[in-house]
């Protein structure tokens, strides 16, 4: 590996620090928060300026924000990413880590469809493929895509759905009580489900965003029963908060 080049690090540290705030800054500003001398941050602003990845703010003097460039990259990042592509990497990534299975999915109408699968490294492991189709209410990545859908939408969701079908003993099909349950997960940003679309195995699921911040889909992490306990969930709910995260990242997310 090549040495890294002082300059360009620096031109990126300066425009990284257009992600928090308000998205604009001074050349003072970033002079405070990169501790580097006046000269070197007026000469690298005023090149990303040459090269339109930084404009002035017209009604602010003095400030700028990011430029067109940094659009036209992001933009053309975005056209190349595949979520099926990079869900199973981050899907991979969860299952080494806790050896169980791992699933990414999206809504469609009121079903979930898998769309990346990564298998339990233990020889008791739930059978599933990526692909398949399920009722979303009775599983966790179906219910925490169903609790970040605004109201109007999923009223129109569970609407057109028709009767709530129970895949087990242990299925929601009161939509009272998923209506419910649905204000649960959206509050604490997590879904479980337990033995509700398989009776050998439960689940927990966080959400993945899009770089708009939207819910475009959900990774989950599956156990058998024999190795279900209350600890257990709340360990696996953390690892799929931070999978989803790294996934959404990976979308484009900073949040």
């Amino acid at each position: 590996m090549g040495r890294r080049v002082p300059a360009v690090s620096r031109a990126l540290d300066i425009l990284e620090l257009f992600l928090d705030g308000d998205g604009t800054l001074s050349a003072p500003e970033i002079t405070r928060r990169l501790q580097l001398p006046r000269t070197t941050v007026h000469e690298l602003v005023t090149t990303l300026a040459a090269r339109s990845y930084l404009v002035p703010v017209p009604e602010q003097p003095g400030r700028y924000r990011l430029g067109v460039r940094t659009y036209q990259l992001g933009s053309r990042y975005a056209e190349q990413l595949d979520l099926a592509a990079e869900g199973q990497q981050v899907a991979r990534a969860v299952a080494e880590t806790c050896g169980e299975t791992v699933h990414v999915a999206v809504l469609e109408d009121a079903d979930v469809i898998y769309i990346a699968k990564v298998d339990s490294t233990h020889a008791v492991r739930m059978v599933s493929a990526a692909g398949r189709r399920l009722p979303a209410h009775c599983t966790a990545v179906g219910k925490m895509l169903l609790a970040s859908l605004p109201p109007e939408r999923l009223a129109e969701r569970l609407s057109t759905a028709g009767e709530l079908r129970a895949m087990t003993p242990h299925s929601i099909t009161d939509p009272t009580a998923l209506r419910a349950a649905l204000v649960e997960i959206r509050e604490r940003g997590v879904a479980s489900e337990q033995r509700e679309s398989n009776p050998d195995v439960s689940c927990v699921a966080a959400p993945v965003r899009d770089r708009s911040g939207r819910v475009v889909a959900a990774l989950s992490v599956s156990v058998p029963m024999i190795r279900w306990s209350e600890e257990r969930q709340s360990e696996l709910a953390d690892l799929a908060v931070k999978g989803a995260a790294q996934l959404s990242e990976r979308l484009g997310h900073h949040g």
